[in-house]
């Protein structure tokens, strides 16, 4: 899609962002949402990158900085590991990040979280990560999470944008405005560490079966639902601390 495009449907859905400062006086936990290899990572499986992807490189960076800060400070991390059935298909995409793989490892520069105690990781087998803490029990990992580290706020990066980060930001609020996730206030997007795939327009008209995903059109839409949902997105995130 045309860039002047692109910028046209900007400006007629445009996105408020914010800066966000982070401190210890609001209790905040690191959402990471499929950072996985099998999204993240080129060549590493049907829905991988076919090639070094620039909104991907940005989302992997930023991500990790978050990371190492919020573990450094020992703050709540809470992270999403897409991770399916070999025999259980997940419509309309093909199959992906199947367990027992490196496609649904974290990706190399995450990997530490699998060791470090202020962080949960939660393999979930739908696109939905809320939906997919759900126990057996009907208990819910996430929304423990939530409660049992005081959470006022959550800062959510990830992929896709438009489809896994979004749908779960949707149900968060719900869950939120529904009073399920006390003492959760804020539900916030950080812009610069999520993204989304490319499908060209020209690629779609060869294939019956795939849908045109332009990359920096659908990033820009999931986030202007997600805002529109009741989520702040924020553009810059620096942390303020007491020596």
């Amino acid at each position: 899609m045309a860039s002047q495009t692109i910028d046209l449907l900007k400006e007629e859905l445009p996105v408020h962002h914010q800066q966000l400062l982070l401190s210890p006086d609001i209790q905040t936990g690191l959402v990471l949402v499929d950072m996985v290899n099998g999204f993240c990572t080129v060549g590493a499986g049907n829905l991988a990158p076919r090639a070094p992807d620039k909104q991907i490189s940005r989302m992997i960076d930023e991500s990790v900085r978050l990371s190492r800060i919020f573990a450094e400070k020992k703050w709540p991390i809470f992270a999403f590991l897409d991770t399916h059935h070999p025999h259980i298909p997940e419509p309309p995409y093909p199959p992906h990040c199947i367990a027992g793989t490196d496609e649904a490892k974290l990706i190399p520069d995450l990997l530490w979280l699998e060791n470090d105690p202020n962080a949960t990781l939660r393999c979930k087998d739908c696109i939905d990560g809320f939906l997919g803490s759900i126990e057996k029990d009907g208990s819910n990992v996430f929304i423990d999470w939530v409660k049992n580290n005081k959470i006022k706020q959550i800062l959510v990066v990830g992929i896709c944008t438009d489809i896994c980060v979004l749908d779960f930001v949707c149900s968060a609020l719900s869950a939120r405005n529904r009073g399920f996730l006390s003492p959760l206030e804020n539900v916030m997007v950080y812009s610069q560490a999520c993204a989304t795939y490319d499908i060209p327009l020209h690629v779609a008209r060869n294939d019956k079966d795939v849908i045109a995903h332009p990359q920096e059109l659908m990033h820009h839409i999931g986030l202007y639902m997600a805002r529109g949902r009741g989520a702040k997105i924020v553009s810059e995130v620096s942390f303020g601390f007491v020596n």
